[in-house]
């Protein structure tokens, strides 16, 4: 598995202690320094099955900051694809990236159901 994480994010600091709690193992790659490829979040997100709004963090200061809130509608998939591959700090964290699913944020409930 994959975790895409921004190390001082909260969320994400209790996602990786919710996996080590759990003696699951995995690679960590932080988000802000390498940020994913178009690519990835494109296979991530067919993956995924979710909407690609759901891939975008949506309560940061970068996403305000271009308004998006107001532009995303706008644009098409692989626009949105692009932006979000500009910036780490654009995309939902974590983001844990398996065989065959992708997560994104931390509910735990919904980790627990995945990988328990």
């Amino acid at each position: 598995m994959l975790m895409l994480w921004y190390p001082k994010c909260s969320t994400c600091q209790k996602a990786k202690a919710w996996l080590d709690e759990q003696g699951l193992n995995c690679d960590v790659r932080d988000i802000k320094s390498e940020n994913p490829t178009a690519e990835e979040l494109r296979q991530w997100h067919r993956v995924s099955g979710l909407p690609l709004k759901r891939f975008f963090n949506t309560s940061g200061l970068q996403y305000k900051a271009l308004g998006l809130k107001d532009k995303l509608s706008a644009m098409d998939e692989e626009e949105q694809l692009a932006l979000l591959a500009t910036d780490g700090m654009l995309v939902k964290r974590p983001i844990l990236v398996g065989n065959d699913f992708v997560l994104t944020g931390f509910r735990p409930k919904e980790w627990e159901e995945r990988l328990g």
